[in-house]
């Protein structure tokens, strides 16, 4: 399968052959699915905290004498039947939503994922990114020559400062690193580009060992 390589200034140079081994394999929709829940539950955080009886201010005395009133005894205001008072088995702060997958598993959903959007026709090649200072203008001009309208996933080598300054701005756009590569930012995005040296450490990462 062949993609389209362009330059900076989105004119098309030339076409790029993709790796049978990341791009062409079978495609495993459940280990897709399982990977997406795994990571939007290992990013899930527990902020939601309720009080209990101990934690909530007040209720330090008996609110009435414990006989002779007619009425039922009490201990404190503070006790969970009371308003304001504290909250029995609710969410702590403590709940742990991670969720495991075996690394071939991953591995498996991640090619799964590149398959697709390769079969859907939404990879295209950069050159190279040879701008000297952060420049959005010339950014958002590459994305709009290349027909990337939409989200954008921007897929990079290493750490390229003046790259990710020059897109960080522009809306729906999102640059990441290859070793970072995950099948949610892949099968949300509508456009996958790859800079020419990410392609190749994407198949040294993720191709056959």
């Amino acid at each position: 399968m062949k993609i389209d390589v362009f330059a900076l200034d989105g004119t098309k140079t030339g076409n790029l052959e993709l790796s049978k081994d990341l791009f062409e394999t079978k495609i495993h929709e459940a280990l897709m699915h399982e990977a997406v829940v795994r990571q939007h539950a290992n990013a899930r955080a527990a902020t939601a905290k309720t009080k209990t009886r101990s934690e909530v201010k007040g209720g330090g005395r008996k609110p009435w004498k414990q006989k002779g009133t007619g009425r039922a005894r009490q201990g404190s205001i503070r006790s969970a039947q009371w308003r304001g008072g504290g909250i029995i088995f609710g969410p702590r702060g403590t709940q742990n939503f991670e969720k495991q997958m075996p690394k071939k598993m991953r591995r498996k959903a991640l090619l799964s994922a590149l398959t697709v959007v390769a079969k859907e026709k939404k990879i295209a090649a950069l050159e190279d990114f040879s701008e000297k200072t952060p420049k959005t203008k010339i950014a958002a001009n590459f994305l709009k020559k290349i027909g990337a309208d939409r989200r954008t996933l921007i897929v990079i080598a290493d750490r390229n400062e003046i790259l990710e300054k020059s897109f960080r701005n522009l809306q729906n756009v999102k640059t990441i690193f290859a070793n970072y590569l995950n099948v949610v930012d892949l099968l949300s995005a509508t456009k996958v580009v790859f800079l020419k040296d990410a392609l190749l450490k994407t198949e040294t990462l993720f191709g056959k060992k």
